[in-house]
C-alpha cells in the first residue's frame, strides 16, 4: 500500500479525497458585474465581519453566546448564510470549539436548520467531545432527522476513531434503511486499509456493485491499494483495465498514486511511464499535481523527469511558490544532482522577498554531505547577514557534521547554539537520534571526562539527557556519574 510519507506526501489526504479543477479560464471580454451583484456581495461581507469581529472580541463560550443573541435582537438579525460561512471557516481552520458553539447557537435560535446542518453538528460533537456526544444528539433526533447524511456523520465519527464493531453494526443498519452511498463505503474501506484489512475491501467494492452504488475515483485508488499493500500487482493492473474498459477518466492523483505503487514495488519503468502520462493530462494546473510529479520522479530515480517536472510547473507558475522551491530543492538533494540544484538555488536567492531558513538548510545538508564544509560555512555566514536565525535543523546539521568527523569542540559548539535555542520544557527532536548516537560512539572510543560532563549538561537542559544516553556513558566514562538525571 502507497504510504503518505513516500509517493502521496505530496498528494491528497486519504480522509478527504478532493476533486482538483483547472483555475485556468479562456480569455474573454472584460465583465461588468451589475449594482445589485455588488450590493449582495457587500452584504454577504458585511454578515461575515459581523461575526468575525465577534468572535475576535469574546473569550468565553458564555460571553460569545450572548454576543450572539444580543446582535441577532438588535434588528439586524444574522443571516443563515453567513453563519454557515462562518462554521465552514471555523472548521477549516481547525478551530471546532468555535464552529460547535455558533452551531449549537443556530439551532437554538429557532434558525430553521437541515440534515446537513444537523450532520456538520455530529461531526463538530465528536471531533470536540468525543463519539459519546455525538451518539448522544444523534439518539435525540426525530426520526425523521435520522437520514443519510446524520446516519453518514455518525458512521464518519466512527471510522475516523476505528471503532471498528460500531461501524460495521451502524453500517449494517444503513443498508438496511438505503441509506448507503459512495462517500460511506469509501469511509469504511478506508478504516479496512487503516486497520491493515486490505482483504476486506474488494469485497466492498462488489457490493457497491451489486447495490448498484457508483464507484468514484476515491474507490477505485483505495481499491488499488489495498491490492498493492498485498503486493498484487496484477489486480492492481486489472482494476485500471476495468477502469478503462468503463470509461473512468484518471485525474492526475490517479496517474501518480499508480505511479507509487509501481515505485514501491520496483517497476521503475512502468513509474516512469505513469509520470510521463501525468504530465500530459489537462488537469496539470494544480501547484500540488506538480509538487507530487516532482517527488514521484525523485523517488523512482529520475532526474532529467525532476528537470522536466519544475521547467513545466515555471510555465504553469512563473512565480514558483517557496513551497515549491523547497520540494524541488530536496529531490535535487537527494538524487545527488549539486550542479542544478546550486543553479535552483541561486534561482530562488536571487527573486525571493523574505530569506527562509528552511530553503537554506537544504543547501547546507548537501554541502555538509559532500564534505564541503567551506562552502556551507559561506552560506551559513550569508543566512546571518540576511538578519535570519538558524534554526535547530541548521544547529543539528552542522553539529552531525562534525562529530561525524571527530571534531568534537566544534560539535559541542554547535550542540550548544541549539539548545540556548530550544525550549527547555519541551522534549524535541534535536538534536537527532542519529548524531546522539555518534556522540556515543565517539565517547566510547575516546576517553575524555571533560567533554563527556560538557555533553551531559547541554543534554540535560534540553531534557534529553534519558536513561539510555545516560547509562551508555556510564559505561564508558566515570564523568558522567557526576551528573544526575
Amino acid at each position: 500500500m502507497v504510504s503518505r510519507a513516500t509517493c502521496l506526501k505530496f498528494l491528497r489526504s486519504t480522509t478527504s479525497y478532493r476533486r482538483c479543477f483547472s483555475t485556468e479560464t479562456p480569455a474573454t471580454s472584460p465583465v461588468t458585474v451589475s449594482t445589485p451583484a455588488i450590493t449582495q456581495y457587500n452584504r454577504r461581507n458585511a454578515g461575515r465581519r459581523k461575526l468575525s469581529d465577534l468572535l475576535n472580541r469574546t473569550d468565553t463560550e458564555t460571553n460569545f453566546k450572548d454576543a450572539l443573541n444580543k446582535l441577532h435582537n438588535e434588528g439586524k438579525p444574522l443571516r443563515k448564510l453567513d453563519i454557515i460561512d462562518c462554521i465552514n471557516h471555523l472548521r477549516r481552520t481547525d478551530r471546532f470549539d468555535l464552529a460547535l458553539q455558533l452551531s449549537e447557537w443556530m439551532e437554538s435560535s429557532k434558525i430553521m436548520i437541515t440534515n446537513g446542518d444537523r450532520a456538520i453538528r455530529i461531526d463538530l460533537l465528536a471531533k470536540t467531545k468525543g463519539t459519546d456526544s455525538a451518539e448522544k444528539y444523534f439518539d435525540s433526533l426525530q426520526e425523521s432527522e435520522k437520514t443519510i447524511k446524520t446516519y453518514g456523520a455518525l458512521l464518519s465519527c466512527y471510522c475516523r476513531q476505528k471503532k471498528v464493531d460500531k461501524v460495521l453494526k451502524l453500517f449494517e443498519k444503513m443498508k438496511e434503511l438505503n441509506f448507503t452511498s459512495t462517500l460511506n463505503y469509501n469511509n469504511v474501506i478506508s478504516l479496512h486499509l487503516n486497520n491493515g484489512q486490505p482483504g476486506k475491501v474488494s469485497a466492498l467494492v462488489q457490493e457497491m456493485e451489486q447495490r448498484n452504488v457508483a464507484a468514484d475515483l476515491y474507490t477505485y485508488n483505495q481499491l488499488m491499494n489495498s491490492y498493492a499493500s498485498m503486493k498484487d500487482i496484477v489486480s492492481v493492473e486489472d482494476v485500471l483495465e476495468k477502469m478503462e474498459k468503463q470509461q473512468v477518466k484518471f485525474d492526475w492523483f490517479t496517474y501518480g498514486n499508480l505511479a507509487g505503487i509501481y515505485i514501491n514495488t520496483g517497476c521503475l519503468d512502468k513509474a516512469n511511464d505513469t509520470l510521463q502520462k501525468m504530465e500530459k493530462m489537462e488537469d496539470m494546473h494544480d501547484r500540488e499535481a506538480f509538487h507530487s510529479l516532482i517527488t514521484l520522479y525523485e523517488k523512482a530515480s529520475n532526474p532529467s523527469g525532476v528537470d522536466r517536472a519544475w521547467e513545466l510547473l515555471k510555465k504553469v507558475f512563473p512565480t514558483p511558490s517557496k513551497i515549491s522551491y523547497l520540494i524541488t530543492l530536496l529531490a535535487l538533494s537527494k538524487l545527488g544532482d549539486l550542479e542544478t540544484l546550486e543553479k535552483c538555488f541561486r534561482e530562488w536567492e536571487s527573486g525571493c522577498k523574505f530569506y527562509d531558513i528552511k530553503i537554506s538548510n537544504v543547501m547546507i545538508e548537501s554541502y555538509l554531505n559532500r564534505n564541503m564544509i567551506e562552502e556551507a560555512n559561506l552560506l551559513y555566514e550569508n543566512v546571518l547577514k540576511q538578519g535570519v536565525e538558524p534554526n535547530l535543523r541548521t544547529f543539528d546539521a552542522f553539529t552531525n557534521f562534525h562529530i561525524k568527523n571527530s571534531q568534537i569542540d566544534s560539535a559541542l559548539k554547535y550542540l550548544e547554539m541549539g539548545a540556548s535555542k530550544e525550549n527547555p520544557k519541551k522534549k524535541s527532536w534535536f538534536p537527532m537520534d542519529e548524531t546522539v548516537k555518534m556522540f556515543l560512539a565517539y565517547f566510547e572510543e575516546n576517553n575524555d571526562p571533560v567533554r563527556v560532563e560538557k555533553f551531559c549538561e547541554i543534554m540535560k537542559k534540553i531534557n534529553r539527557l534519558d536513561s539510555i544516553v545516560y547509562d551508555s556513558l556510564l559505561c564508558t566514562n566515570s564523568a558522567a556519574s557526576e551528573v544526575e538525571l
